[in-house]
Parts: C-alpha cells; structure tokens; sequence
C-alpha cells in the first residue's frame, strides 16, 4: 500500500517528505479555492528541492489540455491528477499527448459514480468525497470496483485501519497530514508508518 501526502507548499515541507519518503508527493496547481494552491512557478521551485525517487503529482481542476500537458512535459510534475470535470476523452488525448500518467479523480457518491471510475481510461483513479473537504464517504461503495485505485477524502490516523480494509493502491492524505492548516511532520511521519504497516 502506497502513501501520497498531498498539498504541500512551503520548502520545510519538501525537507519532511524528503526525510520520511511518501510514495507520492501533491501540489494543487492554480486551484485559488484551495489553501493549498501554487502557481506552476511555485511548483516547480519546491520540485527542484525533492529527492528524485518521489514522483511529484500536480493536481489540477477544469484546466485546458494544453495546460495540463505544459506540466508534465516540462517536468514540473510527473503526473497529473484531474480533479474537474474533465471526460474520458480528455484523459485520453492528454495521455497521448504527454506519454505520462494521468489519474483522475471521481467523486463517488453512488453506483453511478463508481461506474463511471471503473470505466475510466486513465492509469488511476482516486476515489474522493469532493475538493479538498476533509470528509470521508461511505468506502463500502469500493469494494467491487475491480481496479486499482487511490483512496482520498478525510483520512486520518484514527481511520486510516478502517480505510485500509479496502484496499487502495494509494492513500491520499492532506488535511489528515496538518495542524491548523499547515503541514505537520510528525503527523507525515506517523502516517507514513502507519500505512506501511498494513
């Protein structure tokens, strides 16, 4: 089981994961409704001060084509996770545009939804309550998706036992990895550990 901790924009916060090594690494670009959002400068600034061995996941909402493969291909990030309401056709042109791996997020709040994850062309989906809302959904729903996938929405030490029992590919932690808004390295470390336990 891998671990993302997502939303990272400060240099000591690159320094913790650079000590502690998640499998994956989060910056929400150009998002103003995030706290958490970076302009790609930004981003690419903390990505210069990452160990190499952590890919860098630029999250990204209802951005053009063109934009989105800019950051890949400039290496800025190394994946690109939509998180709009970007199709499967989108996935697919960005894919064979850029040559590099493309989640996408679904908001899974029935079958449907869930559907429509299983469906999807691109190489992961992350399975979430909504942007960014600290909140988990009901992640019996994932049990028969028949795919890998990341899980994302509220996880925290106290549930992340709970959430492992479905058997994500990947946890995606931000506000479970903070302190009043802002990243905090003991709760990353503790996380990491705890999710490499199971």
């Amino acid at each position: 089981m891998k671990v993302k901790i997502c939303g990272l924009k400060r240099p000591e916060d690159i320094q913790v994961v650079n000590q502690y090594r998640p499998d994956y690494i989060g910056f929400v670009i150009n998002f103003p409704k995030s706290h958490r959002s970076l302009t790609p400068e930004q981003a690419w600034l903390l990505r210069t001060d990452l160990s190499p061995e952590i890919p860098a996941v630029g999250v990204t909402v209802n951005q053009p084509l063109a934009y989105n493969a800019a950051l890949l291909n400039s290496h800025t990030v190394d994946i690109i996770q939509l998180h709009g309401q970007e199709d499967d056709a989108f996935v697919q042109k960005l894919q064979a545009r850029t040559g590099k791996p493309v989640w996408k997020a679904f908001r899974i709040r029935s079958q449907a939804d869930l559907d429509a994850a299983r469906h999807s062309s691109a190489d992961l989906v992350l399975l979430d309550n909504g942007y960014g809302t600290g909140e988990v959904f009901d992640w019996t729903l994932v049990r028969d998706i028949g795919r890998p996938f990341a899980l994302a929405g509220g996880l925290r030490a106290d549930n992340l036992s709970d959430a492992a029992k479905m058997q994500p590919y990947v946890m995606d932690i931000s506000s479970g990895a903070e302190t009043d808004g802002v990243k905090d390295a003991d709760k990353i470390r503790a996380l990491i550990e705890q999710i490499r336990s199971f």
